[in-house]
């Protein structure tokens, strides 16, 4: 694709790396078949290759984002399978992260919105403040069948997302998982030590994930850490275009994990939420033009593993045999199969472990889920999860697995087949417990 930058344009490090990406574009198209928007809705402007048009044009011109730009660009979910079609390596992620950056700082959305963004930035990212959210819409949750359905439309009414924010929550919410700081020995012989991200909305809504997680590891002789001072990833506030947060929080971690790598060692950081794996291990891209961050950065993100990366390079061992012949849908995160290109290894562990794996079919389309996409755009959400819930029906399975936490409460409302994390079930495969019921659903 041919580019148009000024030289002053291209002093900005930003702008040299949009005009790189767009120059690698060469307009095939592939792109549009695996776009879940593009799908559903058969716009070219809500497909890959027209974003990218839209957005060449805004940064070009140095123009400010019109309302069509905005809107085609909030309906990108960001799910990078356009990336893993792509034959000339388009790296769309980076491209739209700008775009996003541009339109946060330069556009003005309505009140209602940009009160809803500021709160959402607040509490998803903050634990504390989270839980309080989700006793909150617990108690309003009676009342959301009260409120009129408003239409379907090009932009979500308030009203809209309320009553998806209030449809996700959980009826109760689990007890605290262990506190940052906590160590926890290996079992025997110790070959390892790893820090494990805490996450911020996982922690909230099901600290078993990083339990079971922890129970597998120490059994397999790794000691564990959960580092003190750990903050959000930053990925959510990162795809609301907000990066002054997202790159303060991406500092903060840095800074608390190169301590501890420094005072006690760290083979791994290991992140059994994948939307905030592919965050992490973009890290040092993030701050590649911070003198004082740059190296450590790249160090954190070179450490950064998913639990399932490391765990294939343990010999796991055998435990109940209960598992044979459980037949387990595997969804594939976005963040997984597309961001961190992880798409068999997850399925051989189970299948290792003695679980019968099924592929879902449409495997590559997203759920809906996408961080804060299915509050934001609760309509388009929806009918992914639906097409998702179908797809996984075909398979008649006994339980989902998939590793990552918003996919999993996305799919768990949605449908009375348990849903839980790909390192339950491992962990329950080597001598930990039965998985229950993983995610409290809406009535």
């Amino acid at each position: 694709m041919k580019t148009e930058f000024s030289l002053a344009q291209l002093a900005d490090p930003d702008i040299k790396e949009a005009d790189k990406i767009l120059r690698a574009c060469v307009h095939c198209g592939f792109c549009t078949a695996t776009c879940p928007t593009y799908v559903l809705l058969g716009d070219e402007l809500d497909s890959p290759r027209g974003r990218i048009y839209l957005i060449k044009e805004m940064l070009e011109k140095d123009a400010a984002p019109t309302p069509a730009v905005v809107k085609h660009i909030d309906r990108c979910l960001s799910c990078l399978a356009c990336m893993t079609t792509c034959p000339s390596g388009v790296n769309y992620m980076h491209l739209v992260d700008q775009a996003r950056v541009r339109i946060e700082r330069d556009y003005r959305r309505p009140v209602t919105e940009r009160a809803l963004r500021w709160l959402l930035s607040l509490v998803l990212p903050n634990p504390k403040w989270f839980r309080a959210s989700m006793h909150l819409a617990r108690l309003a949750r009676p009342f959301a069948a009260l409120l009129p359905m408003p239409k379907p439309s090009a932009r979500p009414a308030l009203l809209r997302r309320i009553q998806a924010m209030l449809a996700l929550a959980p009826r109760l919410l689990p007890r605290p998982g262990p506190a940052a700081g906590s160590v926890f020995a290996a079992s025997g012989r110790r070959r390892g030590r790893v820090a494990l991200l805490q996450g911020c909305a996982q922690q909230v809504l099901a600290p078993r994930i990083n339990q079971a997680g922890i129970s597998l590891l120490t059994r397999h002789g790794i000691e564990v850490v959960l580092v003190k001072d750990e903050q959000c990833c930053g990925a959510l506030t990162h795809h609301m275009g907000l990066d002054g947060d997202a790159l303060a929080r991406a500092r903060a971690n840095v800074t608390a994990w190169t301590a501890e790598a420094d005072r006690a060692g760290l083979d791994a950081i290991l992140v059994t939420a994948s939307g905030c794996g592919t965050v992490i291990k973009d890290y040092g891209y993030w701050l590649r033009e911070d003198r004082d961050f740059a190296g450590p950065a790249a160090r954190v993100s070179a450490l950064a593993k998913d639990i399932t990366e490391y765990l294939a390079g343990l010999e796991l061992q055998a435990g109940s045999r209960a598992t044979d012949g459980l037949t387990v849908a595997y969804h594939s995160a976005c963040s997984l199969q597309h961001g961190q290109k992880i798409v068999s290894l997850p399925k051989e562990l189970l299948s290792k472990s003695g679980f019968v794996v099924k592929d879902v079919p449409e495997s590559h389309l997203c759920c809906g889920s996408a961080g804060t996409y299915n509050l934001l755009q609760p309509d388009i959400a929806t009918r992914l999860r639906d097409r998702k819930l179908a797809n996984i029906a075909s398979v008649k399975p006994d339980m989902i697995a998939a590793g990552n936490i918003g996919c999993m409460m996305q799919i768990a409302g949605g449908t009375s087949v348990p849903v839980v994390h790909t390192i339950e079930l491992l962990d329950w495969a080597t001598g930990g417990t039965r998985p229950g019921d993983p995610e409290p659903r809406p009535n």
